[in-house]
């Protein structure tokens, strides 16, 4: 399995990937301005509206590949029905455990998702600076997570602990709905389906099958300026905006390296979650904040070339240039 690598169009790739994160990072923060609107109509109106605009303006480019995109559906579909569950896995994670917890456990165990998805699908295999960027990654976000937990507020006693608990089963399977819709899209766009055609089929179908649940649960996005306002921006920057240069970060570095990547988002999250919703965050959190940060400049390094053994006859030669050359002195 590959790090980055190296080479502009890598380092650009990552570049695209850390800006989605951040983009990413706000959705929790942004969601807290609206609170009596559901997780799930969160869900529905960013993932939905948002999958919906991606196909809207890729619309010439899907058209000129529905063939190829045809004899790919069974990897459409899986990438679509991934991203109609992510979202109502994610929010409800994160209303049920909280920003920083939800965030941490949904985005923070994707990376191992994502690696063992393409060691099975495509035989993949882990190098050592991976293991070392996602270990570091990983335990990063576990710590951002212990301290998230330590200090919630706990005013239902054991409905509380379900609560965190069932949320972070909720994270676990947005974890895995992330990787399997970014594993898909990267196999699409390596099988010469452009990255907004990709792109824009998947998270398109996945817009239309968020509908029916933005339907049913949408009301209370309308019944405020506030609310409807925390709609479109999640809708138009974190996923729409976010979700293009996602795509073009995954037409340059594999989708574990994708994921391992918006580890930056949990932390972005909580960053965000302690200015701006006035969480606190002890020092076992900033901790591992460092943490997640060390796992991506080890991830994003770039790679010294190694230098290539000369043959021992090149050696040879070398060796009779320079005699020869003595001589004629």
């Amino acid at each position: 399995m590959r790090g980055v690598d190296s080479g502009p169009s890598a380092s650009i790739g990552a570049l695209c990937v850390l800006a989605a994160s951040l983009l990413w990072g706000t959705t929790g923060t942004a969601a807290t301005f609206a609170p009596e609107v559901g997780p799930l109509a969160i869900g529905a109106v960013a993932m939905g509206l948002g999958g919906l605009l991606q196909a809207l303006s890729a619309t010439r480019q899907i058209t000129h590949q529905v063939g190829r995109l045809r004899e790919r559906r069974g990897t459409v579909l899986l990438g679509a029905a991934s991203v109609a569950v992510y979202p109502l896995a994610f929010y409800s994670s994160m209303h049920l455990a909280g920003v920083a917890v939800g965030t941490v456990v949904s985005i923070g165990t994707a990376p191992l998702a994502s690696a063992l998805i393409e060691r099975v699908a495509d035989g993949r295999r882990l190098t050592r600076r991976w293991i070392l960027a996602a270990t570091l990654g990983l335990l990063g976000t576990v710590l951002l997570c212990v301290a998230e937990a330590a200090h919630a507020p706990d005013d239902t006693g054991r409905a509380s602990t379900a609560g965190t608990l069932l949320g972070i089963g909720l994270g676990i399977v947005a974890a895995a709905t992330y990787a399997l819709y970014s594993w898909a899209a990267h196999r699409l766009i390596t099988r010469h389906i452009p990255s907004r055609a990709a792109m824009g089929a998947v998270f398109g179908l996945g817009g239309l099958l968020l509908l029916p649940v933005l339907a049913v649960t949408g009301a209370p996005l309308v019944a405020s300026w506030s609310n409807a306002a925390v709609g479109t921006y999640m809708a138009l920057v974190p996923m729409f905006a976010g979700y293009v240069l996602f795509g073009w970060g995954l037409a340059h570095v594999p989708a574990s390296t994708a994921t391992t990547l918006s580890l930056l988002e949990p932390a972005v999250a909580a960053v965000l979650a302690v200015l701006v919703v006035g969480e606190r965050l002890p020092t076992t959190g900033w901790t591992g904040i460092a943490l997640v940060i060390t796992c991506l400049a080890v991830l994003t390094t770039p790679r010294r070339p190694r230098k290539q053994p000369r043959h021992p006859a090149d050696r040879a030669s070398e060796a009779d240039a320079t005699s020869m050359a003595g001589h004629a002195d």
